[in-house]
Parts: structure tokens; sequence; C-alpha cells
């Protein structure tokens, strides 16, 4: 008799839990909203610091002039620079300026990567930049864009 009344008990704590608990929302809100909703200039300044990060010639990104759909754009970012015990790229970092949250990729390097090279897919919700932000390991910051016109939205 204990194991039914527990089972019983088990199954009403199941219902409550799935009638208790939110469901998914499909409002129509055009950006979204809560702590991860990240400006591209909150995003930049949340990473460099605030600092003014130069536009450089070093940094080969490749991203599609066209993306037939925004929901994956392959995105490809080389830096032309060494990549020594004191001089090497810290990080690559990949804004799209237009998203909700800007911030899509921190790529995290060290010397031991020996190219400093990132090759990643990114979701773009309309025609916008895209940013490759890269930090070098005396603390200077880099960056180089590139426009990208989406024709399908892949955020929505």
């Amino acid at each position: 008799m204990q194991r039914r009344d527990f089972l019983r008990g088990l199954s009403v704590a199941a219902a409550s839990a799935v009638v208790v608990t939110p469901s998914v929302s499909f409002a129509a809100d055009d950006k979204p909203k809560g702590s991860n909703t990240l400006s591209y200039k909150e995003a930049l300044a949340a990473v460099t610091g605030s600092k003014t990060p130069e536009v450089s010639k070093k940094i080969a990104l490749k991203v599609p002039e066209i993306a037939e759909n925004g929901a994956v754009v392959p995105v490809t970012v080389e830096v032309d620079h060494p990549m020594n015990e004191d001089d090497y790229v810290k990080s690559i970092h990949i804004f799209a300026t237009k998203n909700g949250n800007s911030r899509c990729v921190d790529a995290h390097l060290s010397p031991a990567n020996g190219k400093a090279m990132l090759s990643t897919r990114v979701k773009l919700g309309e025609t916008q930049e895209v940013a490759a932000l890269v930090e070098l390991s005396n603390g200077t910051f880099l960056i180089a864009s590139q426009s990208v016109k989406v024709t399908i939205g892949g955020c929505g």
C-alpha cells in the first residue's frame, strides 16, 4: 500500500510541476531582452575596457558579401602577427553589430597555437557589419570589419 501512495504522490508532483513550469513564449519582440543582451558598443567596451581599437590590415576577415541564410554565415579570421612567447595574438573576438547580443565568438590563444586563425559560423538576424577584434599580448587591440547582406534572417 505504501508503494501505491508513493507513486500516486510522485505523479501528482510531476503533474503540478508541468503546470507550474513556465512555457516558451513566442512573443513578437524585435530585440531579445534580459542580461544576455549587449549592443555592439557595450560588447566592444566590455572586451577592450573602453580602449579604442586600431583599424588594421593585418587582420584578414573573410565573410560572404551576401549570405543566403543568416542562420549559418561562415567567418574566417587570420591575423598576420608572430606567435612568439613575448609577442603573440592573445584573443580573437567576432561581433555582429546589429544582433540582439552582438558578441558572437571569443577565442583565446597562446603561442602554442602557432598561427592566429579562427574559422566558425555565426547567426546574423539582418544585413549588418561583422567585426573581428584582435587582442595582442601587449594589451593593444586591432579591428577589421566587413558588411554582410542577409537575404533570410537567422535569428528570427
